[in-house]
């Protein structure tokens, strides 16, 4: 409990009378943390703190780093600054040792600012020489840790900086062809594709991969443990649930993701119908947001790996592995690698793929499309997105949807946004029959309503028709529908290959402690949060699932 005596030796409070003191020390927290706890995290509600013993580090993520700025001693007090600003918190503050701080909320700043000249002097002061540190410090940060130099056409660029974006890592692109004086020197002018320098430091000028790079910037790429409780397949929406409820719960959970967390979702520039986020929120920070809480709580992230096989156990269990041949043991699966976009039937796709064609719109595409026209196919949420996102950067977005418009496939609130821009239109009836250009995609031809083909200048051509289930790599013996989606719960109850001696849970594949979440399950709603939904639910049932293995083990 803090007492008014405490607060009359710390200099903010001193200039208050006995009456006033006793009244906010009544009001205060009495926080205690041990030598490394969090007194703040990043995004935090903010709060007034004061320091009564103890040594506070203040941390900041900077490109994807940790760095010191600061060090508060007895006495300081910090917190203000976001309070008045009306913004989440701006850094993270750790204890450095053992740690007495006073918490004050909101309201209780407020009254101090406004009825005691005396400390509304001293915290207007000391916010304003925090700014101006913060300028300073402004000035000895780097923009960006990545530095690229490639053709817009290179599909290694392409994923290199796909790759960087989602994971929330900034980056610099020089397109060679443009603008050749920006090249490094440590970059040979002879190499055909893409060189890469990380931190000034690592030039991989020799067919940097996305894994490489990640590997240089410290991002893991390879397990450290053998065995888990669970192993999540796929950082989408549903593999990242997975992963926070997992570890939240005390599970040891391995998430393997092929290449950046977040999926499909994670290109989406702005996803607005999302419950508790009023203004709309991007999928890559929604995505970066559910990788730190996983990380938060415990979760081991592998990124940058394929799994290529996964093979039940003799007893229980499975084993999971990886491309590279690094092998896992774990006690349950949960399989949420997501969907593809379905293929595009037209003549010259494959051929012009990377070049100016392309599957899904990542918003690393915003700097190819300045000026231009650009086509999107699909008449879908994500179609939406893409087409309000590059109308800011592109000359005309033109929409084309096979069928009679976007009622039916699309949000309201989508379609209310499209209709207020100037540059997009929508061609109903509409279907891309070929594609052309030499180097990179120059033409498209389109038919409306069966008329004979129409030959149109495009300068990128964005496909998100459907979707489609990759799952021809996991187990013949797992139930999959006609499409590739695997098959759940009341599915799989009455087929013949369900070997449990019980009904599978509702998420649980014909395997037992083999669960499947997201859009690769069978029937399942193709929805963000339904996604999450999913998630969390699967490790309901990998608890049930896990509990029934042991008492069975404890009959034996």
């Amino acid at each position: 409990m803090i007492t008014p005596d405490e607060l009359n030796q710390i200099p903010i409070f001193a200039c208050l009378e006995e009456a006033e003191r006793q009244r906010f020390a009544n009001k205060a927290a009495d926080v205690h943390l041990k030598s490394g706890e969090w007194l703040i995290r990043e995004g935090d509600i903010p709060y007034f703190y004061v320091l009564l013993e103890g040594d506070l580090a203040l941390i900041k993520d900077v490109l994807g780093q940790a760095r010191e700025f600061h060090r508060y001693k007895v006495g300081a007090f910090f917190g203000e600054v976001p309070i008045l600003m009306g913004a989440p918190a701006f850094v993270s503050v750790q204890a450095k040792s053992w740690c007495r701080i006073a918490r004050f909320d909101r309201q209780q700043l407020q009254e101090l600012i406004r009825d005691s000249a005396a400390c509304s002097a001293i915290i207007l002061q000391t916010m304003n020489a925090r700014l101006a540190n913060v300028q300073e410090w402004m000035k000895e940060i780097p923009s960006s840790r990545v530095f690229i130099v490639g053709s817009q056409f290179d599909t290694d660029c392409r994923d290199i900086r796909t790759f960087l974006s989602m994971n929330r890592i900034p980056y610099e692109w020089v397109d060679r062809e443009s603008e050749p004086e920006r090249v490094p020197v440590c970059i040979s002018a002879d190499l055909k594709g893409p060189a890469v320098v990380v931190d000034k430091a690592f030039c991989l000028g020799e067919s940097p991969t996305v894994r490489k790079v990640a590997d240089a910037l410290g991002i893991r790429t390879r397990p450290t443990r053998e065995n888990y409780d669970v192993v999540v397949v796929g950082g989408g929406p549903a593999g990242l649930a997975a992963a926070v409820y997992g570890a939240s719960e005390g599970l040891c959970v391995l998430l393997i993701e092929r290449n950046a967390a977040g999926g499909q979702a994670g290109t989406s520039s702005r996803i607005e119908n999302y419950l508790g986020f009023p203004n709309g929120i991007s999928g890559d920070d929604l995505s970066e947001r559910a990788l730190r809480q996983a990380g938060r709580f415990g979760a081991e992230m592998v990124l940058t790996r394929d799994v290529q096989n996964i093979e039940p156990m003799t007893g229980v269990g499975y084993c999971v592995e990886m491309d590279g041949g690094d092998r896992v043991m774990t006690k349950t699966v949960i399989l949420a690698t997501g969907v593809d976009w379905r293929r595009l039937e037209a003549e010259g796709i494959d051929r012009l793929l990377g070049r100016g064609v392309l599957y899904g719109a990542a918003r690393t595409e915003s700097p190819t499309v300045i000026g231009k026209d650009i086509f999107i196919v699909g008449g879908g949420n994500s179609a939406g997105q893409a087409a309000m996102f590059f109308s800011n950067y592109a000359n005309s977005v033109t929409i084309l949807v096979r069928g009679a418009g976007l009622e039916l496939s699309m949000s309201q609130y989508l379609i209310d946004q499209l209709a207020s821009k100037k540059n997009i239109a929508i061609e109903p009836f509409t279907q891309v029959v070929s594609v052309g250009g030499e180097d990179h995609l120059e033409t498209i031809c389109t038919s409306t309503r069966g008329a004979e083909p129409q030959a149109r200048r495009a300068d990128a051509l964005f496909v998100m028709i459907g979707a489609d289930a990759n799952t021809d790599w996991l187990p013949r013996n797992l139930q999959r529908d006609e499409r590739g989606f695997i098959c759940t719960g009341r599915d799989v109850m009455d087929l013949p290959n369900w070997n449990g001696r019980r009904a599978p849970f509702l998420l649980e594949t014909n395997l037992p402690g083999f669960f499947c979440a997201g859009d690769v399950r069978h029937d399942s709603i193709k929805r963000v949060s339904s996604g999450v939904g999913e998630g969390s639910m699967a490790i309901a049932f990998v608890h049930q699932y896990l509990a029934l293995e042991q008492k069975e083990m404890a009959q034996v």
